[in-house]
């Protein structure tokens, strides 16, 4: 059991940038610093080291330091490439080792998960779904992923929910070929950050709220939704990342595409308490991401 007050690390590793906290939650970051992540991750690795390492000198050590990283990643202990990026579409960082390496440079517990599970865990324990023992986090960002709790655990197979990548049924007319390295036009392919500029040529926060790409976007992260609903029936689904908080009227258009896609086949207003109140952004914001690197070195302290 950690001491009140006892300080955590966290790095959440992000397919842009870096955030690296020091603090025990929401109320009470002593530190933050991003560093960009580029395509070099020796250089950026060194550069947390170093921010880490600034940040416990000014208010001291950390026991235990949460990785939250974009993936796939491998977490399956027993394995030899255990804490590594596995193959990934970021430049440079497929089959880097990640919780390895930082636990040797501080010699704390580590926990080691996905940027999506850190954050539904921090949702889950400060955010918009504490108390629920059954919910979904989606971040829309760079790329598309997704956390998933099922009966208060995260869930876990032989990998980690890799969701934004499934196939969907496209829009009516929608011929693009979508932007995914590994899958053309899955979820990610056409809805992320990435995908929004390489379609328009302009970055997704600068496109007007009534451009027509934005029904293109909802109807894809409709069918990301659906797929949730149908499966493990999450009690709620927030939905987070950068693009959302630069466009927030996208969650409305969202909700209305998945009411057409269900078509009644469930009450979801009976069941849910209305669609407005069903799926929400993250109670934490921005912070989910980071904050979820708090709640995985909070986890590995009670492993």
């Amino acid at each position: 059991m950690m001491a009140p007050g006892t300080l955590l690390g966290g790095v959440e590793l992000g397919g842009t940038k870096c955030v690296c906290l020091i603090g025990t939650g929401p109320d009470d970051i002593r530190a933050q610093v991003s560093v960009p992540t580029g395509n070099d991750p020796e250089a950026t690795l060194c550069r947390i080291e170093e921010v880490l390492r600034n940040g416990m000198a000014l208010h001291g050590p950390i026991e235990a330091l949460g990785i939250a990283s974009f993936g796939p990643v491998d977490l399956a202990r027993n394995s030899p490439t255990y804490g590594c990026i596995t193959a990934t579409v970021k430049p440079g960082w497929s089959h880097t080792s990640i919780a390895a390496r930082l636990q040797h440079a501080f010699k704390v517990p580590v926990g080691f998960d996905t940027d999506v599970n850190g954050a539904a865990l921090a949702e889950g324990r400060w955010g918009a779904a504490k108390n629920l023992l059954d919910y979904a986090y989606v971040t829309v960002g760079t790329g598309v992923g997704v956390g998933l709790v099922v009966n208060g655990r995260l869930a876990h197979g032989f990998g980690h929910p890799e969701l934004g990548h499934i196939r969907i049924a496209r829009k009516s007319g929608d011929s693009w070929p979508g932007a995914c390295a590994f899958h053309g036009d899955c979820v990610e392919g056409l809805a992320s950050g990435v995908a929004i500029a390489a379609r328009t040529g302009v970055a997704a926060d600068s496109i007007p709220a009534d451009s027509p790409v934005w029904d293109l976007v909802a109807h894809a992260l409709s069918q990301l939704l659906h797929t949730l609903v149908l499966t493990t029936a999450p009690r709620r689904i927030l939905v987070g990342g950068g693009v959302v908080a630069a466009r927030p009227t996208l969650l409305e258009q969202v909700r209305r595409e998945l009411r057409t896609s269900l078509n009644a086949y469930l009450d979801l207003d009976r069941l849910t308490g209305g669609l407005d109140r069903y799926i929400v952004p993250p109670g934490l914001g921005l912070l989910a991401g980071p904050l979820g690197a708090l709640a995985l070195a909070l986890a590995a302290t009670a492993n």
